[in-house]
């Protein structure tokens, strides 16, 4: 399955490809940026995350858009839904590139990115998890409505509270 198109008001969420790899390294090799996110990665490890994000579509039928500010068609990060083999549970995940915070993107990707979730994948809850010290996820989470429902090992050793995202949430 490929990403299917999504519109917000602001936002194109599509299907990530090859051109969107130069936005990846960016991202990836900004330091502060990535830290949530693996990084600081060098061009190759940012080739294979977005390898990643794209085989995760046909593998789970689900996974990464690139995240795309309508007019300027400038690509300013990526969310989605996200599950690695061996892990204990799918999660939401975004990011944004530094230069673009802090104007809403990631809560309208996010939104619809639960939308879709409830409304065209079937899920019964839609749920997210971040460091402790990603204190910027943790209040998109709960600006999403998220309501904390656990605390969980997760197989790199690191242990995680969890947040289940209301069905009102999302929308698109």
């Amino acid at each position: 399955m490929d990403a299917p198109h999504i519109e917000t008001n602001r936002l194109v969420l599509r299907a990530l490809g090859a051109e969107d790899f130069p936005v990846y390294e960016r991202f990836y090799a900004d330091a502060e940026a990535s830290a949530a996110y693996g990084g600081p990665m060098n061009s190759g490890a940012a080739w294979r995350r977005l390898a990643i994000d794209l085989g995760h579509w046909r593998l789970r039928g689900f996974g990464m858009w690139a995240v795309v500010v309508k007019g300027s068609g400038q690509m300013v990060g990526g969310a989605g839904l996200f599950w690695p083999q061996g892990w204990p549970r799918s999660e939401l995940t975004w990011w944004i590139v530094p230069e673009a915070r802090r104007n809403g993107y990631a809560f309208e990707a996010s939104r619809a990115v639960v939308g879709f979730a409830y409304r065209e994948l079937g899920w019964s809850q839609v749920e997210t998890h971040m460091n402790d010290e990603n204190v910027a996820a943790r209040s998109l989470a709960l600006k999403l409505g998220g309501r904390l429902i656990a605390r969980e090992a997760f197989p790199d050793g690191l242990s995680r509270n969890v947040y289940a995202l209301p069905h009102s949430s999302g929308g698109y």
